[in-house]
Parts: C-alpha cells; structure tokens; sequence
C-alpha cells in the first residue's frame, strides 16, 4: 500500500465547489407549470357502494371452489389463473 492511512483516493474539495455537477440542481423534463394538469381536468366521480368482502373460511371455501371444483380444463394445456384477461389483447 504506498498511500498513508490518512490519505483519500480523491480530493472532496473538488467535488464539494458551488459549479459541481454534484451539487447542480436536478434537471426534471418539461415545466413544472403544468404539474397536475390532467389530474385537475379530470371529472370527479364518487366511488360506487360495493358488497362487503368474504372473510376467513367463507373466502377460503371461494377460492377451493373456484381452484379445484368448478375446473374446465383443456387436455394438454396449463391451467391459468386468469385465462381470458380483459386489457389489451395482442
């Protein structure tokens, strides 16, 4: 080792001036005047009242249902756990 122990692999009087990258504010894409612009044309729409969510064994007893009794199966082929998704399809 031919530095001492005091010594550093670089000099952070460099690093720490005012015209450092380092310290250069982050350069962000576009103007931050149009922040939240979609958000606030968005029309407000109150959320729908929904069933409230089975539970412990009765959601248990769901998914056994759904897993193993009412299976349809094409010889060959994988069961999916979302065989016919609803996005985008291609």
């Amino acid at each position: 080792m031919g530095k001492g122990e005091n010594e550093w692999c670089c000099d952070f009087r460099t690093i720490l001036k005012a015209d450092s990258p380092i310290l250069q504010p982050l350069l962000v894409h576009g103007s931050l005047a149009r922040a939240g612009k979609v958000k606030s044309q968005t029309p407000k729409v109150e959320p729908a009242e929904k069933k409230k969510k089975k539970t412990g064994r009765a959601y248990n007893r769901i998914l056994y249902n759904r897993r193993f009794v009412n299976v349809t199966t094409v010889p060959g082929a994988k069961r999916r756990m979302n065989p016919n998704p609803e996005g985008k399809s291609g």
